[in-house]
């Protein structure tokens, strides 16, 4: 055969046709298959979680750093511990309890996570969520977060609470990358009023009722976990930020993404101003929270009284 006679040998079709119609089959199979576990995950860690309560629970809550006595506002009426939950992350930072508390706040039934999970704790995206994935499966269809923060507006002080009006997403991730199971969500969910706008009047109501203070600003998700330094809190500032944390944002979207209304607080427990900064460090910041967080449960306990679910 000489190289003139390859002319006549006809062009292999199944580089065009067969080989990629084979890839899109795998491609499809791995998919489902990662889907399914995940369903399957939740399933195991809903019906875990079912087993040891006696009835369904209408409101999610989130405790963040050095929030976790919030609990005390919780008429508890059974502790489950992350180790045992199938699936479950365990916290790995100190001031995180890492437990679930099912009970009652003003005759109406909450699930409470005492600690949440970060992603500097080397967590993915999706094990940080997962205890969202488990709430909406067991019912719970709100969700009230928490979280201790840095303050950037130089209206704010430490030990001020903010309640979320909007957030921004500086973490370089996010929990729906990758497949997508439509059943769980959209592929392409909106943010639009991403904190509930009546959730959020109904909060400043209450709180000034209470006569407490209450602050509405941005909150930015940033990685961590060291603090950001002058220059960073700058230009956070200039994004549009009141706030910055290491959390929050990542529960927000999964929940969003199922349906969840969300609620958002911050306690600002240091102050992030460039041109006047000043050391701290995580006992001040626990010690500041701790001060704020009578304040915060209060409003709390007010809220769910007030809603109509």
């Amino acid at each position: 055969m000489t190289w003139s006679d390859l002319s006549l040998i006809p062009p292999y079709k199944g580089g065009k046709e067969t080989r990629p119609h084979r890839v899109r089959t795998l491609q499809k199979t791995k998919k489902d298959t990662r889907m399914e576990n995940l369903k399957e995950k939740i399933v195991q860690a809903k019906d875990f979680i079912q087993k040891k309560i006696d009835s369904k629970p209408q409101i999610g809550i989130i405790l963040g750093t050095g929030l976790g006595s919030l609990a005390e506002g919780i008429k508890v009426e059974t502790r489950i511990d992350y180790r045992g939950i199938p699936h479950f992350p365990v916290s790995t930072v100190e001031s995180h309890a890492g437990r679930l508390l099912f009970g009652k706040v003003a005759d109406k039934k909450v699930l409470a996570m005492q600690g949440r999970f970060h992603y500097y704790e080397g967590y993915t995206m999706q094990q940080i969520t997962f205890p969202l994935r488990v709430m909406k499966a067991l019912g719970i269809n709100l969700l009230i977060v928490s979280n201790a923060c840095g303050g950037l507006n130089p209206q704010y002080r430490a030990g001020d609470v903010m309640v979320i009006s909007d957030h921004i997403n500086l973490l370089g991730n996010n929990p729906l990358i990758g497949p997508n199971d439509e059943s769980l969500g959209p592929r392409f969910p909106d943010m639009y009023n991403c904190y509930d706008k009546e959730l959020i009047a109904l909060a400043e109501k209450c709180a000034l009722e209470l006569g407490i203070k209450l602050q509405k600003g941005v909150y930015v998700a940033v990685a961590g976990p060291n603090l950001e330094t002058a220059a960073e809190y700058r230009f956070l500032r200039w994004t549009g930020a009141d706030v910055v944390g290491m959390s929050t944002v990542p529960e927000t979207i999964v929940a969003r993404h199922q349906g969840m209304k969300v609620l958002g607080f911050s306690i600002v427990t240091d102050m992030g101003l460039p041109d006047a900064l000043k050391p701290t460090n995580l006992d001040e910041i626990i010690a500041t929270a701790n001060k704020a967080e009578p304040n915060l449960k209060k409003i709390i306990v007010k809220v769910v009284e007030e809603l109509k679910l």
